[in-house]
């Protein structure tokens, strides 16, 4: 007779990760062995410093609070479907954190002998667990389970590891495509049939084999150099005019490894044999044309061709190869730093061709030397999707007669690159925070004079205007002028140190992104009612705090959040669990937002909770822990009262 108890429980188990990952029959194996334990509210399910029980528990329902016995701080809230008490499985030490029913709950413990093996030989369920129980730990993000979270591992993303995201090419990761029609002769084919074989085959190059083994190669140049120059007659023998040794790679070889070996030999075409060698029978043959082919979406080849581009529509097509390679490089799981670095160079590559060819169209030079500022996101090289613009313009400085032309003339310049930015994907500005405005297009006097302004009368709508402008970045023009003004606000808010505060106050406006009872926090009305907005409740948090943190530390030149909150890890060693938590919880984040946008083709920052699992839903609350713990740490830092 069937057990309709343990049936029950399978039917539930496998709506949740990882459980949903297990086989019918693995599923009902562990039910049989799950033990139902009924607690009431505040009982204790296990406390701090308590040896580790031999199993570990899901909520079937209820809720169960994890806190800190030393503080009494709660660092997560569990119900449904959560997985807590890992640590035995994990760590073989005792509890670090206090399991209490927050309401009264029913748990399922599931004991570690039989859930075990099941976890070693699936990766996907040991992936997960790690990942819940680093979320559980005291740091969440401590070295020993760092780059785990939102990333398969797979990729390695422990920057503890000098394997340095910033080393890695992604071309190394790209397999090549290789023709496997191989057209071959023997040594003793004399060249004028070999030459006749390719021309009826339409190829570039013929293999040279003896006894089946290939021992050289004969392309269009040799044929050009030692034929055609009657260096060797057409009768010669294939084996006196072939290119030997000839050199061999495997059929696992990279697009880079291909690349090197064709500079390094100077040579167009590579051989492919069973196991890399010349000593087993060739697979394929590899030309230079077939390596650029696989670089179609490689961005060394489109950043070429974003330089190369003459009309606006041209970019505006390349755009849609650079959203391609998002996808891609999202679909391999490539480190978030390495993306966003990326993208971000090919975004600047199109502003930049887009102002080149703003330029061209122009009769009239520049009158002085100016520089074009990407602000916001683009500023912080965090913008994967096709966002609003915002921008500015600065341009030296002139005689008060001169302005007015001058200031017309940017104006006028402004315009119709944002009109070709427009064009190519980039939304106007709802709120014309662009250098097409006349508060956006400044001589570098009157930017001193407005973000002095800012920052010695910071009222609301100053501190807004700071907090967009001091993420800009210069991607075209004369830097001078941006580092000069840079020295000038950073001078500013040395004397005016109250500003820090007002900023600080701002990056406290949007608290938790999460309600009552671990509840998203949704929009309550407009149109996006009952939306998740993943942009303000969650990224703008860190994106704030990290802002007012540098610049406290009169830091220049680092405007990325994740970059920002390492710099921050290494100038306060005390908090470099909170900053580093803060760097990964970021990347994280934008890469949630990016995939999601991709997904819905839009922006990614409104969420229909409805389209998320639950898997997603729990990794995405996982980084919710930062926004408050670096909250708290602003509030500390800037003697302000909670919010």
């Amino acid at each position: 007779m069937k057990n309709t108890i343990s049936h029950r429980v399978a039917d539930f188990l496998k709506n949740f990760p990882p459980f949903n990952e297990l086989t019918n029959a693995e599923l009902e194996l562990i039910s049989e062995e799950i033990t139902i334990i009924y607690k009431e509210k505040e009982s204790i399910v296990f406390s701090g410093k308590e040896p580790g029980h031999s199993h570990f528990y899901v909520i079937h329902k209820g809720a169960v609070s994890l806190t800190k016995t030393e503080s009494n701080t709660i660092v997560d809230m569990c119900d449904e479907g959560d997985i807590f008490g890992l640590r035995p499985l994990m760590a073989n030490e005792n509890y670090e954190l206090e399991a209490k029913a927050h309401e009264e709950s029913i748990l399922y413990a599931i004991p570690f002998s039989v859930f075990k093996p099941v976890a070693l030989s699936n990766n996907a369920i040991g992936d997960f667990l790690i990942e819940s129980f680093a979320s559980n730990t005291r740091n969440p993000y401590s070295k020993n389970h760092r780059g785990k979270l939102f990333v398969d591992s797979n990729i390695n993303a422990n920057p503890d590891t000098k394997n340095s995201v910033s080393d890695l090419k992604l071309s190394d990761l790209q397999p090549v495509r290789y023709s496997k029609k191989i057209v071959s002769c023997d040594t003793t084919t004399s060249a004028k049939k070999a030459a006749e074989i390719m021309s009826e085959k339409k190829v570039g190059a013929i293999l040279v084999v003896h006894d089946k083994l290939p021992v050289g190669i004969i392309t269009d140049k040799d044929l050009r150099n030692k034929i055609v120059t009657g260096e060797y007659p057409i009768t010669a023998s294939a084996a006196s005019i072939m290119t030997a040794p000839i050199i061999t790679y495997p059929t696992t070889l990279t697009i880079t490894q291909a690349q090197m070996a064709m500079m390094k030999s100077n040579i167009s075409h590579l051989c492919l044999t069973e196991d890399g060698t010349v000593n087993t029978k060739a697979v394929g043959i590899l030309s230079k044309h077939d390596v650029m082919v696989a670089l179609g979406h490689n961005p060394a080849v489109l950043i070429k061709a974003i330089k190369r581009a003459k009309k606006t529509k041209q970019i505006k097509s390349i755009r849609k190869s650079v959203m391609h390679l998002l996808k891609g490089y999202l679909d391999q799981n490539i480190p978030m730093t390495l993306i966003s670095k990326i993208i971000s160079e090919l975004n600047d590559a199109c502003i930049k061709q887009i102002i080149e060819i703003s330029l061209s169209k122009i009769e009239e030079k520049p009158p002085v030397k100016f520089a074009w500022l990407s602000l916001g996101s683009q500023g912080r090289s965090e913008q994967m999707l096709h966002t609003d613009q915002d921008s500015a313009l600065i341009f030296e400085d002139v005689s008060e007669e001169d302005l007015p032309k001058t200031t017309h003339y940017f104006l006028n310049l402004a315009k119709a690159i944002t009109k070709r930015l427009n064009t190519i994907g980039y939304d106007y500005c709802p709120a014309e925070m662009m250098a097409s405005s006349p508060q956006w297009c400044l001589s570098l006097s009157e930017w001193k004079k407005t973000t002095s302004h800012w920052i010695i009368n910071p009222g609301i709508d100053e501190v807004l205007l700071a907090a967009i402008f001091f993420d800009y970045n210069a991607v075209y023009g004369d830097n001078t002028l941006s580092h000069k003004l840079s020295d000038h606000i950073f001078y500013t808010v040395k004397k005016y140190p109250i500003f820090f505060v007002h900023l600080a106050k701002g990056a406290l406006q949007n608290p938790s992104p999460t309600g009552f009872f671990r509840q998203f926090l949704v929009e309550q009305d407009g149109a996006h009612k009952d939306s998740f907005d993943v942009k303000n409740r969650a990224l703008r948090p860190l994106t704030d705090a990290a802002r007012v943190l540098i610049l406290s530390h009169s830091i220049k030149s680092i405007n990325n959040t994740a970059e920002r909150f390492e710099k921050l890890a290494e100038l306060e060693p005390n908090n470099k669990d909170v900053y580093l938590a803060c760097s990964y919880a970021s990347k994280a984040l934008l890469k949630f937002r990016t995939k999601q946008g991709l997904r819905h083709n839009d922006s990614g920052r409104f969420i229909n909770l409805k389209t998320l699992s639950k898997e997603e839903k729990i990794k995405l609350k996982r980084t919710f822990k930062t926004v408050k713990a670096i909250q708290d740490l602003v509030t500390l830092r800037f003697q302000l009262k909670t919010i």
